[in-house]
């Protein structure tokens, strides 16, 4: 029995060793890129990934660092399957596909450049594969895989949900969607895992997600939080919210939308522009407050800082419009619509929240200057920073071209809608007094 004790010993620290041999590293940065085409009754995908995130896997190696290409071809296909298929599921009309076939397995040089359209990936990972000498770094190499899904038409309605997430510490994945009959390739790129990807969605679809998009959006922006509390403080009232919740309504759909079709200005400097005059109309909004709320052009100023609130929120939009298909329009007022249940749900706490607090708990007066202090102050500090920030960007003028000049064409007919929308949100002021009076 005693004799047992230092083989048994051995083969555990030999385990131990091959394990450490095996067990890599979670690599930094990974980009996988997926081709997805449906071809008559089959879905074709082409998957590349660095082969370097295909982990736990025993690779036939020519020395310590060079993958054996002549024996590897079966152990490409398990990788293959642990890494890249079993993080696959597609959908057929909302109908999960079933089980895919892996066609082809390929290892590829990192200098490869056949990924450059869909044809050429295709016509790659068909084709001959690379010499039994030819020298491959593991650490460099990519795999490419060509999986087929069965499919009842090629004009059905796919989607897509990649979990490759886990390949690195932050994957990217590009999918390009090649329709049926030779339509426009769409692309999406976005950073880990963000659930089902509608390639073709429908209006409703989309919609539905931009409006969950928005309704949390507005919860977790505490910069336009405080915002709404700093408007609420002096009303706590829902009917006289209501012209005011308006204006900011009608003012950051305007400039969303405009900044959706490319009005805003492209330059680096533009973001922190808007971050820091958000927090600046925190800060006067809450001073307002403390000094004495002029409540009857409330609504003017709420507009005015609602236009700069919409390119804040046109920002958070940015990565995922990619997602809105061919219904653009419908994707930006469906989420507008979600930052209003977002906002109605907000004011439907804070109202009897702030009311319960100045009946039972302290003065009106000196909880309005509490509150709006506590704001002033968290947004000024934001303010500061969010300046220094954009001091580090230099404003060059822009060049006179014909360029510029259809861009000021554009700014132009924004002025206008923005003046007509005062004009109207004046008009509906002017009749709720005539009423009142």
């Amino acid at each position: 029995m005693g004799s047992r004790v230092p083989v048994v010993a051995i083969a555990v620290l030999s385990l131990c060793a091959a394990a450490s041999v095996l067990a890599h590293d979670i690599p930094n940065d990974v980009t996988v890129q997926v081709f997805v085409k449906p071809e008559g009754q089959r879905l074709r995908l082409i998957v590349r990934a660095p082969l370097k995130a295909m982990r736990d896997i025993e690779y036939p190696m020519r020395g310590p660092d060079r993958l054996d290409i002549g024996r590897a071809d079966t152990v490409l296909h398990d990788a293959a399957t642990i890494w890249i298929v079993n993080s696959l599921q597609l959908y057929e009309d909302d109908t999960l596909l079933g089980a895919p076939r892996i066609v082809s397995v390929r290892a590829s040089l990192p200098a490869d450049k056949s990924f450059a359209s869909y044809e050429e990936a295709l016509s790659h990972v068909t084709g001959a594969r690379l010499a039994p000498e030819a020298e491959l770094f593991w650490s460099q190499g990519l795999i490419d895989a060509l999986v087929e899904y069965p499919i009842q038409s090629d004009t059905s309605k796919f989607s897509i949900d990649p979990k490759f997430a886990r390949l690195g510490q932050r994957t990217v994945t590009v999918v390009r969607f090649l329709p049926a009959g030779g339509g426009a390739v769409r692309a999406f790129e976005y950073l880990g895992d963000v659930g089902l990807v509608r390639l073709d969605p429908s209006w409703h679809q989309a919609a539905f997600r931009f409006v969950q998009l928005g309704f949390f959006h507005i919860l977790d922006g505490t910069d336009h939080l405080l915002f709404l509390l700093c408007l609420v403080i002096p009303f706590r009232r829902i009917r006289a919210l209501v012209l005011v919740v308006t204006s900011f309504t009608l003012a950051h759909s305007i400039t969303l939308i405009a900044s959706a079709y490319d009005v805003a200005p492209g330059a680096l400097w533009f973001p922190p522009l808007i971050e820091t005059l958000i927090a600046m109309s925190i800060v006067y909004m809450a001073l307002e407050n403390i000094v004495s709320p002029r409540l009857t052009r409330r609504w003017l100023i709420t507009f005015v800082f609602g236009l700069v609130h919409g390119f804040g929120f046109s920002f958070a939009l940015r990565e995922t419009l990619q997602f809105a298909g061919s219904h653009l329009l419908t994707s930006l007022l469906s989420f507008n619509i979600g930052v209003e249940l977002g906002q109605l749900l907000v004011l439907a706490v804070l109202v009897p929240a702030l009311d319960l607090l100045f009946r039972y708990a302290v003065a009106e007066r000196l909880g309005t200057i509490l509150l709006s202090a506590i704001v002033a102050h968290t947004a000024w500090h934001w303010m500061i920073d969010r300046g220094e920030r954009l001091r580090q960007f230099s404003f060059v003028w822009p060049e006179l071209t014909p360029a510029f000049l259809a861009s000021g064409l554009r700014w132009l007919m924004l002025a206008v809608i923005v003046a007509a929308a005062i004009w109207l949100i004046g008009l509906i002021r002017h009749r709720q007094v005539r009423v009142r009076t």
